[in-house]
């Protein structure tokens, strides 16, 4: 019988899950990490897409603004990737946008092709200034950033 995957809020439950999910992309040097400790705080942030069971995606919504969120700590685990996962996750933060009245949705990535297929279009980074100033300013790629900065706006 094939796996259902199920995507629900995160729990304080989940902390753990994610924190190894987050820590394993951060070990790459694709996503920047997380301690626990930051996950409790920002526990509410956070989705998670469950299969059998055990917590094999996760994403989170950072405001920036009254206009602006982004999509952060975005991944799947191993195993998991190409089964329309991620996509499940991003419509899910696209809802939750929708639904604090937030029109637009921008996310910092190197997997440009996955956020096009989702509706998203690449911009320059400079017309987020919200982010430069509250993130951008304390990471060590500040100078060299390299990832490409996408942007849904909400009808």
């Amino acid at each position: 019988m094939p796996a259902v995957a199920v995507s629900r809020r995160a729990t304080l439950e989940d902390v753990e899950q994610l924190y190894l999910l987050i820590d394993d992309y951060a070990r790459k040097g694709i996503m920047l990490p997380r301690s626990r400790k930051v996950l409790e705080r920002l526990i509410n942030d956070f989705v998670v897409t469950e299969v059998d069971g055990a917590v094999v995606g996760c994403g989170s919504l950072c405001k920036l603004g009254d206009e602006l969120v982004e999509i952060r700590s975005l991944g799947i685990a191993e195993g998991y990737k190409g089964q329309g996962l991620g996509s499940m996750l991003v419509k899910q933060l696209v809802e939750e946008a929708r639904v604090q009245g937030i029109p637009k949705v921008m996310a910092l990535t190197y997997e440009v092709s996955f956020f096009l297929k989702n509706g998203f279009n690449v911009v320059e980074k400079e017309i987020f200034p919200e982010k430069v100033w509250t993130d951008c300013v304390n990471c060590s790629k500040q100078h060299a950033c390299d990832e490409i900065a996408v942007l849904k706006i909400l009808d």
